[in-house]
């Protein structure tokens, strides 16, 4: 059972990080809508204000509170992120609330704290309106969902994107409710499901990044289809461990050393992005956005990896 300081640091760690992910759907989302469904674009965008809202609270009270791992990790923001956000915002004409990112950047970590009983309310109302946002985003999602594979709405989004962003946000809203529970997160009793969901999403990341290049780019889309093949490999190779403990160790190495490998390709391909230096349809916050969930693995396994 967690420890209230625990509970703090964990929930606010998850938050820094899923809020923006989570707010970043809603953003893809409202933009592969057409100008006919401007009513769900305007849903979406509702979603991003509401998660934008709740991001805000989780960053007042995350400053010398939060792991120092987690910040330093990339996965809250990256060194891309802003200027991301900007050029989605010149290329889109997207709403992006860029304050808070650099509210980011000045966080501090605190690897110990004294706990806070006002601090602990605050962050079990803020687990409390995640449930309930996330919950009706999924609903959203998968609304979205049912009118693409009916062919009753057409977005530019991929159809198989939609499940991949609903798989994270159900992820996203189990761990929330297990830290509700005072339920442990990151434990290396997780380490397995943990793998599992993520080397499928990094698989989905290389399968999407090779779909959205320009044909062109040919060495990028052979760089990307190898690694959509090695994760799937990965994935396969996580659930096969689960009947069989003594490999969980080796699935760990394999997976943080691939993870490694695509994180340095999902920054060069977002440095690339930016300077326009790479022909593709990724928008680029959509480049920084995968990048983070890769840094937010390989923190994982680290933790995970004993000898590392």
């Amino acid at each position: 059972m967690l420890t209230g300081t625990e509970f703090i640091k964990q929930s606010l760690g998850l938050h820094l990080f899923f809020l923006r992910i989570m707010k970043e759907h809603a953003i893809f989302l409202k933009l592969g809508f057409t100008p006919k469904n401007s009513g769900l674009a305007e849903q979406a965008d509702g979603f991003r204000i509401k998660l934008e809202v709740l991001l805000t609270e989780v960053v007042a009270m995350s400053n010398n509170v939060v792991s120092p791992d987690v910040l330093s990790s990339g996965e809250v923001i990256t060194t891309y992120t802003l200027n991301a956000e900007k050029t989605t915002q010149y290329f889109t004409g997207a709403n992006i609330d860029t304050r808070i990112t650099e509210e980011e950047a000045k966080l501090q970590g605190n690897p110990g704290m004294r706990l806070n009983i006002m601090l602990e309310n605050k962050v079990l109302m803020a687990n409390k309106k995640a449930i309930e946002l996330i919950s009706d985003l999924i609903k959203f999602k998968k609304m979205v969902l049912s009118d693409v594979l009916s062919c009753k709405i057409f977005t530019t989004n991929y159809p198989s994107m939609v499940p991949h962003i609903i798989g994270e946000a159900e992820f996203y809203l189990n761990m929330v409710k297990r830290l509700q529970d005072r339920e442990e997160i990151e434990s290396e009793k997780q380490v397995l499901k943990q793998a599992i969901f993520w080397n499928d999403i990094m698989a989905e990341h290389s399968e999407f990044i090779r779909g959205l290049l320009d044909p062109s780019e040919n060495k990028l889309i052979m760089t990307a289809n190898k690694f959509a093949n090695e994760f799937n490999k990965l994935e396969k190779e996580s659930k096969a461990a689960t009947e069989a403990t003594a490999h969980v160790q080796k699935v760990t190495r394999d997976s943080l050393k691939a993870t490694q490998e695509l994180r340095n390709f999902k920054a060069q391909g977002t440095k690339g992005i930016l300077e326009c230096k790479i022909k593709s349809i990724i928008i680029p916050l959509l480049a920084d956005h995968v990048l983070r969930e890769a840094n937010h693995y390989l923190r994982l396994l680290r933790k995970y990896d004993k000898v590392d």
